[in-house]
């Protein structure tokens, strides 16, 4: 087996830096992907027969399509501190299961997002992006596998100033004991194009054991649910039909449950 560790470092992307690489300007970065020559690297490791483990160290999204889709496993390491090389080490030997989600969108390329030439929300984070992304928001795996079962909801309609809550068990079907984050997101039935496509609005870590069942409940302010107005020029919880969606991931949807929002008591 082969592990490479490899991607960017604070030396790369920062602020006000002299970097005269392609990709990086001033510390900035002017693409996404994978330095070239640690892709064409990875594909001559790859072409040895060998299994190729590849540890990916970045402060941001580092777009990696032929990695992706051409290698057995990818850890993100991000820049983990004097401890990262004994947490990657008890990652890759099994000595711990893992159960990180990344905190943001992993892109399949620089071309996927629109330039940052003004505020406008289209088409950027999970939230509005309307592709597909190699690695989505909220996205994660371990050594063993969860079976979500059917949730339900105290009750089907709550105030705006109240708090919904919603239950469902976990299964952790694998062999090996692990931790599971559940995510709870929200969408507008009656949503505009501009709008969010999804929200996250809660979450929740499990231990679950290998072949046992976990009961899971959680409870949602409806706060959770706001946006900004430009009409009221304030934030704001609407009224009327909602939809949350449950799963492992923004991308791993498991259940849908609709929701009415009221006005109030």
């Amino acid at each position: 087996m082969i592990i490479y560790v490899g991607g960017l470092s604070p030396s790369l992307e920062g602020e006000d830096m002299p970097v005269p690489f392609d990709g990086f300007s001033g510390g900035d970065r002017t693409r996404i992907e994978l330095p070239a020559p640690q892709t064409e690297l990875l594909k001559a490791l790859h072409a040895t027969g060998k299994p190729v483990v590849f540890v990916n160290c970045s402060g941001s999204a580092v777009a990696m399509p032929w990695a992706a889709r051409n290698l057995p496993a990818i850890l993100q390491a991000w820049y983990p501190g004097e401890m990262g090389g004994r947490a990657v080490a008890e990652v890759l030997f099994g000595d711990i299961n893992p159960a990180g989600r990344l905190p943001i969108t992993f892109y399949s390329s620089t071309e996927d997002l629109p330039a940052f030439e003004d505020y406008s929300m289209a088409n950027r984070t999970y939230r509005y992006f309307r592709g597909t992304p190699e690695f989505a928001f909220g996205h994660g795996l371990s050594f063993t596998r969860f079976e979500y079962g059917k949730p339900r909801l105290e009750s089907a309609t709550v105030p705006i100033n109240g708090t919904l809550k919603v239950s469902f068990t976990l299964k952790n079907s694998g062999t090996l004991d692990g931790d599971e984050v559940a995510q709870v997101y929200f969408r507008r039935k009656d949503s505009q194009p501009s709008d969010a496509r999804q929200a996250l609005c809660g979450f929740i870590r499990v231990h679950v054991a290998k072949q046992q069942t976990a009961n899971v409940s959680l409870e949602i302010l409806l706060e959770r649910f706001r946006h900004w107005s430009t009409a009221e020029k304030r934030y704001m919880v609407e009224p009327g039909a909602y939809e949350l969606l449950i799963g492992a991931a923004s991308d791993d949807i498991k259940a849908r449950l609709p929701l009415t929002v009221t006005a109030g008591n």
